[in-house]
This record gives C-alpha cells, sequence and structure tokens, in this order.
C-alpha cells in the first residue's frame, strides 16, 4: 500500500462472520486496486471459524468484536479508520481492480458530491450447492445501491451516522434513506464496480423469513420518519 495523506487515503471496511471461505478472494480483490492509497480493515464480527487466520495473511487492519451483525461491525470499522474516504466491501463480494480509481476520479471531477456508486454484477458461486435460493430474478447486472459499490467522503458519512444495529438485514436501506433525507449528493457510474456472490448462504437469502420482515420494518421506520418531518 502506497503511504497517503488522510484527505487522500481510503479506508475499506471488510466486516467479516465466519466467511473464512471466501474472505481471501475479497481482501485479493482490494489488494488489486490501481488506487493503492488504502488501508484495509477487518472486522471479526464474533467468527468462529478461521476467518482470523485468513485476514492475518494479509497487510490488513484486524480487529475482533462480539458479534452484532453488518451494521454494527461497519460502524466499529468506520472508528478505526484514518482516511478522508470511506468504502465498504462484504467478505463474500469481489470488488473490479479500478473500483476505487473510478471513483476518486469522480470525485475529483464533482468536487460537491459526497458518495459515488456504480453498477453491480451478480453471479452464483460455481462451488455452492445449486438451489432455489440461487435462481434470483434479479440476477444479472444492476445500479449498485449497496454498501459495497459505495465510496464516500467520511465527513459526509457522519453527516448521515451511523449504521442502525437493531436490523438482521436492511440496515443499509435504512442508511441509504437517511443519506437521501440529508440531501448527501450521490453519482452513480455506468461502469460495474463490483460482483456480488450469490451462495445460498447469503445474509438475506440465511435470515428469511426474518430478513423480510426486516425490510418491512425499516421501510416503515423510513415512512414514519419522513412523515414526523415539519413542512419545509
Amino acid at each position: 500500500m502506497m503511504p497517503a495523506d488522510r484527505e487522500s487515503l481510503v479506508s475499506v471496511i471488510i466486516p467479516a462472520y465466519n466467511a473464512a471461505r471466501y474472505l481471501g478472494e475479497a481482501l485479493a480483490s482490494v489488494m488489486a486496486q490501481s488506487y493503492n492509497a488504502h488501508e484495509i480493515i477487518v472486522v471479526d464480527d464474533g467468527s468462529t471459524d478461521d476467518s482470523a487466520q485468513v485476514a492475518r495473511s494479509f497487510p490488513v487492519h484486524y480487529c475482533r468484536r462480539p458479534h452484532g451483525g453488518p451494521g454494527a461491525a461497519r460502524n466499529t470499522g468506520v472508528r478505526r479508520a484514518r482516511g478522508g474516504y470511506i468504502a465498504f466491501l462484504d467478505a463474500d463480494d469481489l470488488w473490479l481492480p479500478d473500483k476505487l480509481e473510478r471513483q476518486m476520479a469522480a470525485m475529483a471531477s464533482r468536487p460537491g458530491i459526497d458518495a459515488v456508486f456504480g453498477q453491480v454484477e451478480q453471479f452464483a458461486d460455481p462451488d455452492a450447492p445449486a438451489g432455489p435460493a440461487l435462481q434470483l430474478p434479479d440476477a444479472g447486472t444492476r445500479a449498485g445501491l449497496h454498501a459495497g459499490a459505495m465510496l464516500i467522503r467520511r465527513a459526509s458519512f457522519m453527516r448521515v451516522g451511523w449504521f442502525a444495529t437493531r436490523w438482521h438485514v436492511g440496515e443499509f436501506l435504512d442508511w441509504y434513506a437517511r443519506a437521501v433525507d440529508a440531501g448527501i449528493g450521490i453519482v452513480v457510474l455506468p461502469e460495474v464496480v463490483m460482483r456480488r456472490r450469490v451462495h445460498g448462504n447469503n445474509l438475506t437469502l440465511r435470515s428469511a423469513p426474518a430478513g423480510r420482515a426486516d425490510y418491512a420494518r425499516v421501510l416503515k421506520a423510513v415512512l414514519d420518519r419522513r412523515k414526523a418531518r415539519p413542512p419545509e
């Protein structure tokens, strides 16, 4: 990793919970970035597998916390981050090599922008057991309003605030709605910046139907919050 001043440094935060099977590939995709001014923070969210050993085989900042879910793990990573920019990657997903370079270039060309997203390409894990869980109707490329497809200025992230920790899933939907309400300036690039691995053990699939209930609660909380705002 190249040394960088805080303002040009990107802090990459990877929450990992029993992710030893995939974590090495995720870390390799970050290490392969063409924009090298970044630090990698792996937050081990109480794993009971070999996630710690995998993380420590890479030049990363490793920390461990009691299991609290992806929102709590990401918050822990932000607290430890030194960079002026924040990026997230789930431990089972992959970045394209020019992800950070494209997004930092977009930031430089649009100084008033707070966050840059890109497109996300979903792919089925070739080693995962075949089954209905992998036959997703939204497979393929789509607009990447996903934590792993985002680069955001640290100050802008703090304007929005921490990820909610009370949901099994949907914490990014809640955060993104708060970002929109806060007037965060967002650009979505047309290029693919992230590959989302679908393997049947994804949290959104594994936690159903509890996950569907959480999504409904998140949406209700967003609507209630917006209804409670005083008229402009």
